[in-house]
């Protein structure tokens, strides 16, 4: 049973930077996981994922080249690194994982996240 704990959010001036972090209890040898972000009024919106199995991975149009997900298998850890923050990142940011496989159809499938993070809040002003 796979559990997350997300920690890093915070508070930054517009252009600046914030390191997310996810640590999963129990296997993550095999699954997609990442991070998803809503923000008051509007529909959660998939940002970036990666793929454990062979560390592929998937961004949002709106995050790339600013945002980089990584993966640490040795402690179970994904990373978001998000640069040149904008205020239209502002949201909660929640890591989730799908537990019932991977592969390029599944990681970019939001029905196929079943387990969820409490979300950690991101605020750019």
């Amino acid at each position: 049973h796979v559990q997350l704990v997300e920690s890093g959010g915070g508070s930054v001036q517009p252009g600046g930077s914030l390191r997310l972090s996810c640590v999963a209890s129990g296997s993550t040898d095999s699954v997609c996981m990442g991070w998803f972000r809503q923000a008051p009024g509007r529909e959660r919106e998939r940002v970036a994922i990666v793929d454990t199995f062979d560390g592929t991975t998937y961004y949002a149009d709106s995050v790339k080249g600013r945002f980089t997900v990584s993966q640490d298998n040795a402690t179970a850890t994904v990373f978001l690194q998000m640069n040149s923050l904008q205020p239209d990142d502002t949201a909660m940011y929640y890591c989730a994982a799908t537990t019932t496989g991977w592969g390029p159809i599944v990681c970019v499938t939001d029905s196929a996240y079943n387990v969820w993070g409490q979300g950690t809040q991101v605020t750019v002003s």
